[in-house]
């Protein structure tokens, strides 16, 4: 049996404690693509010292706190992905510059005009690199037991960095998922 039909854009895979890879450790991914040749996704919960202004001058004042670049995954950390939660009401339909997620949550193109987009958006995040998977491979990893996959909510893209977004999603989930929140993140703490 697969795991890999749960996973649609729009989902989380969250890191299952036993994950210690230190790409990965307690992170929780938002997948942005999944279809026949692989998934992407970013890494919501890393947050880095870079200020997006330093970066994107464009749309440095326009990122929601704490206006850092967040390190999206170890693939090609030199590209930058933004993901935006649109303002209640606001429709993606025909707006250029936007593709649609799932629901509020869209991608950003960042060398559209950010005075047409910001208006439509209630926060926004950009990313430096990406988590991807070949074809096959994340469902291999789902398998073993190193990802919880679950839904997610649109304010998870805008959690504030200092939160313990990784302990907040698997809380939500209910028992026994919940349980898993408590584990320490060195067993030598326990």
């Amino acid at each position: 049996m697969t795991s890999d039909p749960e996973v649609e854009p729009g989902t989380l895979l969250v890191a299952a404690p036993s994950l210690l890879d230190s790409n990965f450790r307690r992170t929780v991914v938002y997948v942005i693509d999944h279809r026949g040749e692989g998934t992407l996704g970013v890494v919501l919960n890393r947050p880095s010292d870079v200020p997006v202004d330093d970066v994107l001058p464009n749309w440095g004042p326009h990122v929601t706190r704490p206006g850092s670049v967040f390190v999206g995954g170890p693939v090609e950390q030199k590209t930058a992905l933004c993901l935006a939660a649109m303002r209640t009401g606001e429709n993606l339909d025909g707006v250029t510059g936007l593709i649609s997620v799932r629901g509020p949550v869209a991608l950003v193109d960042l060398d559209a005009d950010p005075e047409v987009l910001v208006p439509k958006f209630r926060g926004m995040r950009v990313f430096a690199g990406y988590a991807g998977w070949d074809v096959g491979q994340l469902a291999g990893e789902i398998d073993r037991g190193d990802w919880i996959v679950v839904p997610a909510l649109p304010n998870d893209v805008l959690a504030p960095a200092e939160e313990d977004l990784w302990g907040r999603v698997l809380r939500r989930q209910g028992m026994p998922l919940a349980l898993l929140a408590t584990h320490p993140g060195d067993v030598k703490d326990n």
